[in-house]
């Protein structure tokens, strides 16, 4: 069975975890060390490139991920590219999960309040 290893600035829902099991197969799901977890939710916005900075996160996928294993890429859009590319390049799938958003109008002390409620659909490869 395949390996679903994060690369994304939330924590994996239940949801989401179940349906990684279900419509992926995967019998794991990896989420990476505290410091590459921080470098990818941190992306500096004044870097011109981002190649040096994501070099350790490539290194440690290039040393985990399997061909065919799932990684969940989603965060900076540039960053996003980069590790979409790379990932295809090793023969693991990269994916990103799918939401729908309600959003719930309630009334709080004569003011409307909006809230956005989001909910996992499901795991979409990158093409």
């Amino acid at each position: 069975m395949q390996k679903l290893y994060l690369l994304f600035n939330h924590t994996l829902t239940a949801e989401q975890f179940s349906d990684a099991k279900a419509s992926l197969s995967c019998n794991a799901v990896v989420s990476p060390p505290k410091d590459l977890q921080d470098l990818w939710s941190n992306v500096p916005p004044e870097l011109e490139s981002l190649s040096c900075y994501l070099q350790p996160i490539k290194e440690y996928i290039h040393a985990n991920v399997q061909k065919n294993d799932f990684v969940l890429v989603q965060g900076d859009f540039g960053a996003t590219y980069m590790i979409v590319n790379f990932v295809k390049n090793l023969g693991a799938i990269p994916v990103y999960a799918t939401t729908s958003r309600n959003v719930v109008e309630a009334t709080e002390g004569g003011k409307t309040i909006k809230r956005s409620v989001f909910k996992h659909e499901r795991y979409r490869k990158y093409e």
